[in-house]
């Protein structure tokens, strides 16, 4: 009995805290200061007719034109009744947190049903370059490095006939070969003549209310992985790999790492409305699917969920990643903590992420307030308008949540304490981090469907110490997709890992943002490269971005200005 109540006042201790401190985190849309704002399209506002028009658009935060400041792609879409198509918009960063839109000089100039998005360089130019996801066929394009791409999905041998509804999709090198290969998730295996009309069936039909058909009832899509051949095109090579061997799923965010620190990268899938996905490297060239032995394709009792958009992350500093999924309305956000790289448990609900069950979309582990423990950003929305003014208990637009990470795998739900930005309601979907305007805080860009964009900005105050790391492989794939990262100090250490596609749709930036909380003196940061050899750095400052490049002993670093 004694044992239960100090863990009880340990908790109340705990969440008392979690609101004092809320102050650090002070969130405000600061979208219009940025002038990202362009208004996304994508199927109808008040009704949706198919499922094509509900699962949106994703974001990339990358340096596309390399001149050391992040940029904002934001993927756009198209609908049926009206205007036909909408150009995705490149935001060009011009300094301190300004921006200009690149518009059709960019080259990316393709209207259509885009999905999701994921980058790379591709062909180890220093330059990253581009897949974009849509129904129809996907497109890669080549970052020119002259401030614009190229399309070359032919070229690739990537296939540009068929029609296919891609959805996650992710850079990797799975064999070591230092070529970046190509993940691809797909949603439904979708004919729009074949497909049923609004409440002709139960699948069409939501709390009694006529809706969009599917994803039930319709044909599931298959995942794809190409591998990247000398010669720069790309092969198909599912079948061998093992990817087909689950079979179809209704499949929406894929995102690759090494989940059992063998320094081989894993796949991970979430799937809607069929068990989600977890592809372990075997390090032969194949893969075993083996989502349900490892706790990853279901929840805690063993139901299955539509899960959306996933979140990788050592959330609890034990050495291993976990994984955060968001799912429907009515559903926990799951939150899987890596047991040893074999078995996951799900303890989302002792964690505390089940006390609003909104419908997730975009999720990114972010530690706002640099004490050293990632918290949890959730953006939420409903897939059907029809809810609003209706009694079913649901809302259309719906909150951002932000999840304070207490420490022993605890969090608390701080969004209506950690400023304004949270409290608008949003049909959100993609979400992406990046330090748009160089102060070494994460900005968090947030694509809302048929509506502009948010960008939260924390002015919170500043009580952590951090550190943000750019890598660039030489051996390894320039981008240096699957290094895996430790930082070291005060007795401490962080782990994190370069990936490529992650939250919804939609990819971070490629600097890395470790919190470290009070710490004092320099750190020891090491990384294990994919081509296998480990290096470490010595006498790193705090509060600075240092860039690390793959066999090179100096690392070249830069404060900011604190």
């Amino acid at each position: 009995m004694n044992k239960r109540l100090n863990k009880i006042w340990i908790l109340v201790v705990c969440l008392f805290l979690s609101g004092a401190d809320s102050h650090t985190i002070v969130l405000t849309d600061l979208a219009e200061t940025y002038a990202i704002t362009g208004l996304n399209t994508y199927g109808g506002e008040k009704q949706k007719d198919y499922v094509l028009e509900t699962t949106g658009n994703g974001i990339v935060v990358f340096d596309f034109d390399s001149d050391g400041y992040d940029d904002v792609l934001l993927m756009n879409g198209t609908n049926f009744n009206g205007p036909k198509g909408s150009l995705p918009y490149l935001y060009r960063n011009v300094g301190i947190g300004k921006f200009e839109l690149v518009g059709k000089t960019s080259g990316l100039t393709f209207e259509g049903w885009a999905q999701g998005a994921c980058s790379g360089d591709v062909n180890n130019d220093g330059q990253p370059d581009l897949m974009i996801t849509y129904y129809g066929h996907n497109r890669l394009y080549k970052n020119l490095g002259s401030g614009s791409f190229e399309e070359i999905t032919a070229k690739s041998g990537l296939p540009v006939t068929g029609n296919r509804y891609g959805s996650g999709c992710t850079f990797l090198d799975y064999d070591g070969d230092g070529r970046l290969d190509l993940f691809v998730s797909n949603y439904v295996d979708l004919d729009l003549a074949k497909t049923p009309k609004k409440g002709v069936s139960e699948a069409c039909t939501w709390k009694e209310i006529p809706v969009m058909c599917g994803p039930r009832g319709l044909p599931m899509g298959k995942n794809v992985l190409y591998h990247q051949e000398a010669n720069g095109s790309f092969k198909d090579v599912s079948e061998k790999a093992g990817i087909l061997k689950p079979g179809g799923r209704y499949g929406l965010q894929a995102v690759s790492a090494d989940f059992d620190n063998d320094g081989r990268p894993d796949i991970y899938v979430a799937c809607d409305m069929t068990p989600s996905l977890l592809f372990h490297n075997r390090g032969d060239g194949t893969f075993e699917e083996r989502g349900e032995e490892a706790g990853v394709a279901y929840n805690f009792d063993g139901r299955l969920q539509a899960g959306m958009g996933v979140a990788v992350a050592d959330f609890d500093n034990d050495g291993w990643l976990d994984i955060a999924k968001t799912n429907f309305s009515g559903d926990t956000t799951s939150l899987y903590r890596n047991e040893d790289g074999k078995y996951f448990s799900d303890v989302s609900r002792e964690a505390g992420l089940g006390v609003r069950q909104l419908l997730g979309w975009g999720v990114a582990w972010v530690d706002f307030d640099d004490d050293g423990l990632r918290d949890l950003l959730v953006v939420n929305g409903h897939v059907y308008p029809e809810v609003e003014g209706t009694k079913v208990g649901d809302k259309y637009l719906q909150e951002t949540l932000l999840f304070r990470n207490l420490g022993s795998a605890r969090f608390a739900d701080i969004s209506k304490d950690a400023g304004p930005g949270l409290a608008t309601p949003r049909p959100s979907r993609g979400l992406a981090l990046g330090d748009l305007d160089r102060d070494g805080r994460p900005e968090a860009v947030i694509l809302n469907m048929n509506a502009q964009p948010t960008v939260l900005h924390n002015s919170g105050v500043r009580t952590g110490k951090f550190v943000n790391l750019r890598l660039e492989g030489t051996k390894s794939n320039r981008s240096a997709i699957g290094a895996r990262v430790t930082v070291e100090a005060g007795g401490k250490k962080w782990i994190d890992e370069v990936m490529s596609g992650t939250s919804y749709y939609s990819q971070h930036s490629a600097a890395l943002h470790f919190g470290l909380g009070a710490v004092k003196g320099e750190l020891k940061v090491s990384v294990k490269w994919p081509s296998g050899v480990t290096q470490s750095w010595n006498g790193l400052p705090v509060d600075s971005m240092c860039r690390l490049k793959e066999g090179v002993g100096a690392s070249q670093c830069s404060g900011y200005g604190q």
